[in-house]
């Protein structure tokens, strides 16, 4: 059966790829002058000459806005895959390697997304989920990977990656010093790896992961644990 006087439904707008890119540079501007903190729907549109109706047609929350513009921006490129080399030497050099990249979007904004985890550690994940990881914290996978290949003890933890590590190349970074390749595996070699199997600072926050749960705790426990740190 047919209905020939029902007219088909007219089409949406386009997509403006062009007026979207447009946003998203608005969008880092705003990261790297006033941090995350800054990014609002209103300012954005107000700076972009948009009504917010156009940003929420495209991004239903600030989180997604913000990480739109980093994969537009410092994460170009990027995969959102876990880092996996095999060993945990090979991940800590791919995580240290992609710090750098990260920071070469420019210090106000890379900082900013370092400082996500600082604040924010939700939205630090978030942001890794969907654009990779930063290169600023040692991840969970890369951490029970190791671990599980017997490279690692079991309460190992990320403090000794984040606190010396990460943020050695954040400190340098800062003070307009480079870093190449050869210093990258010394960084490891000699610091890193001894560091993260001694397990000295089991438990400790490492900077970049606001408040880490050691690998070694299953699920189950965390969340109990969680619940009764909130009682």
């Amino acid at each position: 059966m047919t209905y020939p006087n029902v007219q088909p439904r007219p089409p949406g707008r386009p997509r403006d790829d062009a007026r979207e890119a447009e946003i998203l540079r608005i969008v880092l501007a705003l990261l790297g002058e006033a941090g995350i903190d800054g990014v609002t729907f209103e300012e954005v549109a107000r700076r972009a000459q948009a009504s917010k109706k156009t940003l929420y047609r495209r991004w239903a929350t600030r989180q997604e806005m913000v990480v739109a513009a980093i994969k537009a921006g410092p994460a170009a490129g990027n995969k959102p895959d876990p880092i996996d080399t095999g060993s945990l030497r090979g991940d800590l050099l791919a995580l240290l390697e992609r710090l750098e990249a990260t920071m070469e979007a420019g210090s106000s904004v890379s900082l900013t997304i370092l400082q996500a985890g600082l604040r924010d550690p939700e939205l630090c994940q978030y942001i890794e989920d969907s654009a990779g990881p930063t290169g600023a914290r040692l991840t969970d996978a890369v951490l029970r990977a190791a671990i599980e290949r017997g490279e690692l003890p079991a309460a190992a933890d990320p403090f000794a990656y984040e606190e010396v590590g990460a943020a050695v190349l954040v400190l340098r970074k800062l003070n307009g010093l480079t870093t190449d390749a050869a210093y990258r595996e010394a960084l490891t070699d000699a610091v890193l790896i001894p560091a993260l199997r001694s397990g000295v600072a089991a438990g400790q926050h490492g900077i970049f992961s606001g408040r880490p749960t050691p690998a070694s705790i299953p699920a189950a426990d965390i969340q109990t644990t969680d619940r009764k740190d909130q009682s």
